[in-house]
């Protein structure tokens, strides 16, 4: 592996001087070279100060950091090989764009010539032929995320740090800057660990995604398995929307699950986990996995809410005692169910996840 986080632990002081608070608990993760990991996350689950970690302006309690088979715990952050764009977008307001992205490379003290031609060729990278006698002040937020990312970049670093670059900027341009963001990183091939609360952000940019909570992985995979596959209530409740039902074993046999849940006997094919008869679990279903129609599916609801949303109807159904949320994705539908209209709710059982309640595994 190309970056390696041994069992890393980061523990300050707690506020009063007596005690100490962990930021994060025993991380592992090993990064391959070119792939763009996400850390992502909930405010204070240890992310930032991961990312911090690995780019030497915090250090490990204990633990090693290993790039490219060295260990770099023990120095400092500009001998580490590695970049690093910030939230705030650090830009030299006295200098022009041509200036900031220049920086790096003039305290290396290489030629001018070497300077101008990696500088062109990093302002054509990010889109900003053109823009390099500017000053800073006369650059949209979008543009100005650029120059930082180009200072980043021209450094050739062996990693690229981002640390919620996007956060300042508004909903469209956050848009086109993940798709510029995962442009470069890909055409470059460069190793990149990013943090964001964001889940659409993650899920947009990444190969693999390192879900955090409470200084601890919740869970690490790909886009794909971290949303259909989640392995804890937290995983599913942070990455996009889930209902939680609950349900209870009936039997198992080979890979397929019967569960009674909401009053009646569903069985899931498939499952992973295996499971005792009568064990209390939890039935992770996704409201576009959900099927309303006036007649012929198993379960009985009422609707509480419907809303057009123009590309989904979203609807609160009553089932039993639970209200279950439910997205009817199909263009063609037309029909509206009003509130307090009688249905029949379905799941798509091949994308039902099934976990053990965790009220009983503390």
């Amino acid at each position: 592996m190309y970056l390696t986080l041994e069992n890393i632990t980061k523990t300050f002081p707690a506020r009063g001087g007596t005690g100490e608070v962990t930021a994060v608990h025993n991380v592992n993760l090993e990064i391959k070279k070119g792939e763009l990991v996400t850390l992502l996350g909930p405010s204070g689950c240890g992310k930032t100060t991961t990312l911090r970690m690995i780019a030497g302006f915090e250090f490990p309690t204990s633990g090693e950091i290993i790039l490219d088979g060295s260990p770099i715990n023990s120095l400092p952050p500009h001998k580490r090989d590695m970049s690093m764009v910030f939230q705030s977008y650090a830009i030299f307001p006295h200098l022009t764009v041509y200036e900031n992205i220049a920086y790096g490379l003039n305290v290396q003290r290489l030629s001018k010539s070497i300077i101008s031609e990696r500088v062109n060729r990093a302002l054509a990278l990010v889109h900003l032929e053109g823009y390099g006698d500017r000053a800073p002040t006369q650059l949209s937020g979008g543009q100005q995320q650029r120059v930082a990312l180009a200072r980043a970049l021209i450094m050739e670093p062996k990693v690229l740090l981002m640390d919620e670059p996007l956060s300042n900027l508004d909903a469209k341009l956050r848009e086109e800057m993940r798709t510029e963001i995962r442009r470069i990183q890909k055409e470059m091939n460069i190793t990149s660990v990013y943090v964001t609360h964001d889940q659409i952000e993650a899920m947009t940019l990444s190969d693999r995604i390192v879900v955090m909570n409470l200084g601890v992985i919740e869970q690490i995979g790909t886009p794909v398995e971290i949303y259909r596959y989640p392995n804890s209530r937290f995983v599913a409740d942070f990455i996009g929307r889930a209902n939680f039902i609950s349900g209870v074993v009936q039997e198992q046999s080979e890979r397929n699950l019967t569960v009674k849940s909401l009053g009646e006997v569903i069985t899931l094919k498939n499952v992973q986990r295996q499971f005792k008869k009568q064990e209390a679990v939890t039935l992770i279903i996704r409201p576009e996995m959900t099927r309303v129609k006036k007649t012929g599916e198993l379960f009985n609801g009422t609707i509480r809410r419907a809303a057009y949303l123009g590309n989904v109807i979203e609807y609160d159904i009553e089932v039993g005692n639970q209200l279950i949320t439910g997205l009817e994705m199909d263009p063609y539908v037309m029909e509206l169910f009003p509130e307090n209209e009688q249905v029949t709710v379905g799941f798509a059982e091949g994308c039902i996840q099934v976990l053990p309640d965790e009220k009983n595994h503390d």
